[in-house]
């Protein structure tokens, strides 16, 4: 029998807040699991026991076990999104990302999600499942990008050479991620995250030269 005054037994529902907060938790421990065990030596079950939340909430959460690093992957490219939001006209791109990026959103555990995150990275030359979840991501994030570049190349979001710059400053930041995360295997520091930093700038900088010479 219900309860009478329309009381509500359990734990309240979790806001969007919460949600991305608990998502966030769960990749790290599924991403800290398929490190240790690999993709295939770890499963849903696992992940849950070790996240300490219900098998139930965790497929609620995530498609499959290897969308499970899908948060991780989203903190570095909305971090890279954010600074092209950020991008003052009349500043050259790559000396705005030099002094803006910082490849993981400033936070006490960025050293720890920015290995993570290069770990994920790695295995995805080995895991196809996890490759997709990667570029998948990547191609939901070009809208973004079209939306920062159009402006600045005087065409309009959909035209198809703002979509062609957008896919090519995605995949400018995907073959350099790419690069960063395998050179960074044994471990990451300072220097190595301000390599990266130089190096998508340079790359970048060849990538956008289409932009007008006061806008780029």
């Amino acid at each position: 029998m219900a309860q009478q005054g329309g009381t509500r037994r359990g734990r309240p529902p979790l806001g969007e807040q919460g949600r991305r907060r608990q998502r966030l938790e769960i990749s790290r421990e599924a991403v800290r699991l398929f490190r240790v065990h690999g993709v295939g030596g770890t499963s849903g079950v696992r992940i849950a026991e070790v996240a300490g939340v219900s098998e139930r909430t965790l497929w609620r959460l995530f498609r499959t076990k290897e969308s499970c690093v899908e948060p991780l992957l989203t903190e570095a490219l909305d971090g890279f999104c954010a600074v092209l939001r950020s991008w003052p006209i009349g500043v050259e791109l790559a000396e705005h990302l030099r002094v803006a990026y910082t490849f993981v959103p400033s936070r006490p555990e960025v050293d720890t999600d920015t290995d993570a995150v290069l770990a994920v990275v790695r295995m995805t030359r080995d895991v196809p499942a996890l490759r997709a979840v990667w570029l998948v991501l990547q191609e939901r994030a070009e809208p973004t990008l079209a939306e920062v570049l159009a402006p600045r190349a005087g065409l309009p979001v959909d035209a198809p050479e703002v979509r062609v710059l957008a896919a090519t400053v995605n995949a400018a930041l995907r073959v350099v991620t790419d690069d960063f995360a395998h050179a960074a295997a044994d471990g990451v520091t300072p220097s190595d995250v301000d390599g990266h930093r130089q190096r998508l700038a340079e790359t970048l900088r060849a990538a956008t030269r289409v932009l007008a010479p006061d806008e780029a």
